[in-house]
């Protein structure tokens, strides 16, 4: 076996192997919150409810048909309407189960874990300063992170200089936490965290395709630059996918 081939055990399923792991859940441990934690002092943008009339194509075939990796976008900015479709489409939550163990969204998610926050770095959306936030899917807001100078063009640079990535209206970038996968799968939840991110990207390639706008799904990038740029601890919670975002 070369060195390649060595590499693709983490590829295929391990479930039946599940027995020999005990996990948190099965100990009684309570899960830990389907959101991250912020200080009650932190100033939060209230969001327009998701609508279907910032679509200007309802038609799932076409939307389909039409889903490209978009790298090319206008100045225009998006708006905060388009925004809060797209974070709702992506990461916004429908239900939370009896004690918090479970949480339904518009993307599916192995266990309904949804190990995943929404960080949206912001150039160009009308109504917000150009900033980094965290979407709040519990209660449909944006927590403003921090305002730093030349985001821009440090998000490009953590993303190894791919240009369109700074260009872009707004960047949705998602951290993973793991604990919220392991807490029912143990070391089984690495595989299915990460197919639960394409899941969430996929969803924001349809619902912008959707109205008229483009994304580009992103996973070269300087892990320890972007989680710093983010400021995340990089163990317990880091930067796992992301996508830029703009009128087309």
């Amino acid at each position: 076996m070369n060195a390649i081939q060595s590499k693709r055990t983490f590829m295929k399923s391990e479930f039946g192997a599940s027995h020999g792991f005990v996990s948190d859940q099965m100990k009684g441990i309570p899960p830990p919150p389907v959101q991250k934690p912020y200080d009650a002092n932190s100033r939060l943008v209230d969001l327009p409810k998701p609508a279907e009339e910032v679509l200007s194509q309802q038609y799932i075939g076409a939307c389909l048909r039409q889903r490209r990796s978009r790298r090319q976008f206008s100045r225009r900015e998006l708006s905060l309407e388009q925004l809060a479709f797209l974070l709702w489409a992506t990461q916004g939550i429908e239900e939370v189960a009896p004690g918090g163990y479970a949480s339904l969204r518009p993307a599916p998610s192995a266990g309904a874990r949804h190990a995943f926050e929404t960080y949206i770095v912001a150039n160009r959306v009308r109504g917000l300063d150009q900033a980094v936030f965290r979407y709040l899917p519990l209660t449909h807001q944006l927590l403003l992170e921090f305002a730093e100078r030349g985001m821009a063009r440090k998000i490009t640079h953590a993303a190894l200089g791919q240009q369109f990535v700074g260009d872009s209206a707004a960047v949705f970038v998602w951290s993973c936490i793991p604990y919220r996968g392991e807490w029912r799968y143990t070391v089984l939840a690495h595989k299915v965290m990460l197919l639960d991110a394409g899941h969430v990207c996929q969803n924001l390639y349809l619902a912008c395709e959707a109205m008229g706008c483009g994304a580009c799904a992103i996973g070269a990038y300087d892990q320890q630059a972007i989680d710093a740029l983010l400021r995340l601890d990089g163990e317990d919670e880091f930067v796992i996918y992301l996508a830029p975002v703009g009128v087309v």
